[in-house]
Order: C-alpha cells, then structure tokens, then sequence
C-alpha cells in the first residue's frame, strides 16, 4: 500500500459497496451495524428508494451504526470509516482518484440509482480492491455489476436466500456464479471485517 494521508481514498486497500432494493433497510443496518467505527474501507450504498420523495435513509441509518453516514454528494472524495447513500434518482459512480459523481442518465433495468453502474465504476476505478454485496431485494440489479467486480478481481457476497426478505437480487447474484460467498445476513459484517483486514483465506 503506498504511502498515503490517512485520509486519501489511496490509503484504503479496499473499497465496499452495498446493493439492496425491497427489504433493504433492515438488511443495511444489519450489515452496517457490525462495523466498527475505524473500518478501514469507504462504503458505498445504493438503495432503491422512491424517486419522487426525500430520503432520510441517511439519517435512519447514522442512529443505528457506528460510521458516519451521508448521503453522497458529487466531487466529494471518498474516506475510509464512511459510508455514502446514493441519493434517490441519482446514479452513483466513482472515479480512480476516489471522487463520487452523480449523473440523472437512463434508468438501468428500470431503476436509478443502478447497484450495476455502481458496481461496474468500483470495478473499473479500484480494481481487486472492491468487495461487492448484494443484499434483499426484487429484481436482477447488481447481478451484470458484479460480474464487472470479478472480472477485475474483486470480491463477491450476496446474502443468502434464508435470511433475504427478497430474494431477486441475490438470487440473481449468485446465479452468475461469480459470488464468492453466500452468506446468512448475520455473518456479512464479520466477513467484511475479516476480508478488510487480510484475515480471510481466498477460496
């Protein structure tokens, strides 16, 4: 890792990004609860949520997680021990130096913000650095980004069926049979901790 400020979006090896749809607001907080508050990643989130109204997912999730939580606003740089929500009706991206944009372009598979650009824009910017998770959800968003993330070298989890209220995303995930680990919702954050930390085996 190169000798970077702790707070350069270089500094962390890893970047996570989280996918949800239906059921996604207990899955969210599931997972982001069981991060401590010095995880050494940024963590990106796309949830689908209504176009037409306010979100306060940010600030539902800042009261039940140890992170700072925001919802993500263009030209910011991403810092580890953050976690940035895709605000409704906007597409998040990423660029190699770390700099979120947000873009009104064409649905993706009928919803904006899209898990697949999300997923796709990690892939291209960061490499084997990017750990992808799709969680509860209708639909097949996250299941074409996620092929993007192997393709490039990164990590895969998807919550598995027992556990998912909805189980179109991760179904749709695990269908490409790229996803690393199938998982109960319990066990996510304890996997990214481990795989954040170099502590978990490649298999």
């Amino acid at each position: 890792m190169p000798a970077t400020p702790a707070t350069s979006p270089a500094s962390a090896s890893w970047i996570v990004a989280l996918a949800a749809s239906a059921g996604g607001l207990a899955a969210l907080s599931s997972v982001l609860s069981g991060l401590p508050a010095d995880f050494p990643a940024p963590v990106l989130v796309v949830q689908h949520l209504d176009r037409h109204h306010r979100s306060w997912m940010a600030e539902i999730l800042a009261r039940r997680v140890r992170l700072d939580v925001r919802q993500a606003q263009g030209g910011e740089v991403v810092r580890p021990g953050m976690v940035y929500i895709a605000p409704p009706d906007r597409h998040l991206l990423v660029n190699p130096q770390g700099v979120l944009s947000l873009s009104d372009a064409a649905l993706v598979r009928y919803v904006r913000p899209s898990a697949d650009l999300l997923f796709s824009s990690l892939a291209a910017s960061f490499g084997p650095r990017v750990i992808a998770v799709v969680l509860s959800g209708s639909g097949r968003d996250g299941a074409d980004g996620v092929r993007d993330v192997k393709t490039e070298g990164g990590k895969v989890i998807a919550q598995d069926e027992a556990s998912a209220e909805f189980f179109g995303m991760p179904g749709a995930a695990i269908e490409t049979g790229v996803v690393d680990r199938v998982l109960p919702l319990p066990e996510i954050a304890t996997a990214l901790i481990e795989l954040t930390a170099g502590e978990e085996d490649d298999d």
